[in-house]
């Protein structure tokens, strides 16, 4: 079973990130892409892995909604009991019955603490020696200055004032010294918190989430409550809901129960460099990624809104040239302000113009990554089919196409390609089940893999046929949650053929707007 109530970190320690519902398969890529992850397994929501990277590390995850280091995952909790106390005391099992566990926890998270800001001090003191040396400067020569004069102007007083005033000089550098040495105590407050013997100096607060029969039983606040008593009479704790040096993060569901420490405050969703939110991050990271972009390659969005997935690709890949296009003055206005906030003006080139006139050369662009925009206030109906086919002109042969498409754009689109090849079943994710298995680390079905091999997956012999929609051939789809909504992550290729010379020549509109 994969299925456990304790671990104990020998080559790395366990973490758990959260992801949006269809991310999994990339963020199973990235761990072990970036992070050189091992025992990397998934439940619907959640990737769980073992890791010896630092926070720096952990902090470039992309598709990953927030990351928590792991203290526990087990069986879910039995809420057939008509006792609630019995199901209280199986909750209070969760710190009763392993707390070696949580103590191992809690050592790492201080590790990890402690060697992060070492390498931040050490960092800042290295940026700028020079700088500081010359601002000690400023402040000790007025001083000895100041203090020359006077003792020119004083030199009748007596012996016993002039000794005072140089222990007067020498009480201010210590009191100096002491204020600097208190900031320093300041900024390391949570990690003297943890390193406490008997960490009696530890506040905490519970988070809980359920869903299920559990959430029907008892509410978030009553599990909160428990766990929180039972972790103040087992370790001494203190409760602290406001700014606690220590966050507990509890899902409990039908079909797991797992207990986690968040590792970082603020969500590696919430991405500094974006000013204005568009598209989620990871969705378009992930659409990114999928792309497989080289260095030197041309990377359009024809209706790139705000710019969120050119940010995305440009801050991991960033020799290669970027544009983007929209017709709305709102959207790139806001896409500009992106990208001088994300000091990525001089990476990605905007452009006013319509995605069915694109004033480029057909076969010019290498990969077209796009959020083909749906919803009341976007009815592109039939248009889907005159967009593609746009986009199609414009790439390259082998050059790769990957969209988000709403429910009836995809469907729209299976009407097209009805006679034609088939959708890849291996790297395909159309139907998203109630309850998803979670992978053995030795299992052979494995997501990452169908993100990283898809192109294998889908056949030379596919590729050789004749293509379902013009000369884009479908390799990947994968159902994705935004929010309320689903939404489908597609992936094509541009495959030699006859239909893909129906375009064939220079299309270029009479005017078109650069915007700075």
């Amino acid at each position: 079973s994969y299925y456990y109530s304790g671990w104990r970190p020998a080559a790395g320690a366990r973490f758990f990130c959260t992801a949006g519902r269809g991310l999994e398969p990339f963020l199973m890529r990235e761990v072990r892409a970036r992070l050189a992850a091992t025992q990397v397994e998934y439940i619907s929501g959640k990737v769980f892995f073992t890791t010896c990277s630092d926070l720096n590390m952990l902090k470039k995850l992309k598709s990953a909604e927030r990351l928590f280091l792991l203290i526990k995952k087990q069986f879910p909790l039995n809420v057939s009991s008509v006792s609630k106390g019995k199901i209280f005391n199986e909750m209070q099992r969760l710190v009763n019955d392993d707390p070696e566990s949580w103590l191992s926890a809690i050592s790492i998270w201080k590790n990890l603490l402690e060697l992060d800001a070492k390498e931040d001090k050490l960092s800042q003191r290295d940026a700028n020696p020079l700088k500081r040396k010359v601002e000690e400067n400023d402040i000790i020569n007025p001083k000895k200055l100041k203090t020359k004069q006077m003792q020119e102007l004083q030199e009748s007083r007596e012996c016993q004032l002039e000794k005072q005033t140089d222990e007067a000089t020498v009480e201010q550098g210590d009191f100096l010294t002491n204020r600097e040495k208190s900031q320093e105590a300041f900024q390391n407050d949570a990690v003297k918190a943890v390193a406490a013997p008997n960490q009696k100096d530890l506040t905490f607060r519970v988070s809980c989430r359920c869903s299920g029969f559990v959430a029907k039983t008892f509410t978030a606040q009553e599990v909160g409550r428990v766990i929180g008593i039972a972790l103040m009479k087992q370790f001494g704790w203190k409760a602290d809901l406001r700014n606690p040096n220590l966050e507990i993060f509890i899902h409990l569901n039908d079909i797991y129960s797992v207990v986690g420490i968040p590792v970082f405050r603020v969500p590696l969703a919430s991405r500094a460099y974006i000013k204005t939110a568009g598209l989620r991050s990871t969705i378009a990271w992930a659409m990114a990624s999928l792309a497989e972009i080289k260095a030197g390659a041309f990377v359009l969005d024809p209706m790139c809104g705000l710019g969120t997935i050119l940010l995305e690709a440009a801050k991991e890949w960033p020799d290669v040239y970027y544009v983007g296009a929209d017709v709305s003055d709102s959207q790139l206005l806001g896409a500009c302000d992106n990208l001088k906030a994300a000091g990525l003006q001089d990476k990605i080139e905007l452009l006013k113009v319509s995605v069915i006139e694109l004033p480029l050369p057909s076969e010019s662009v290498d990969i077209i990554i796009s959020d083909i925009p749906f919803g009341k206030k976007f009815k592109l109906g039939k248009d889907i089919k005159n967009i593609l086919q746009e986009m199609e002109r414009v790439l390259c042969v082998g050059g790769t196409i990957v969209l988000l498409l709403s429910e009836d754009h995809h469907r729209r689109l299976q009407d097209c390609e009805r006679g034609g090849i088939p959708w890849n079943s291996k790297g395909s994710h159309t139907d998203e089940p109630g309850i998803e298995k979670c992978l053995n680390p030795g299992e052979k079905t494995d997501l990452s893999d169908t993100v990283s091999s898809s192109a294998e997956t889908s056949g030379q012999g596919d590729l050789d046929k004749m293509p379902p929609f013009g000369s884009l051939v479908p390799v990947d789809r994968y159902r994705v949650s935004l929010g309320r909504t689903g939404a489908f992550i597609c992936r094509y290729r541009k495959s030699p053929s006859s239909a893909a010379n129906v375009a064939a020549g220079l299309r270029f509109p009479v005017e078109f707007c650069f915007i700075p």
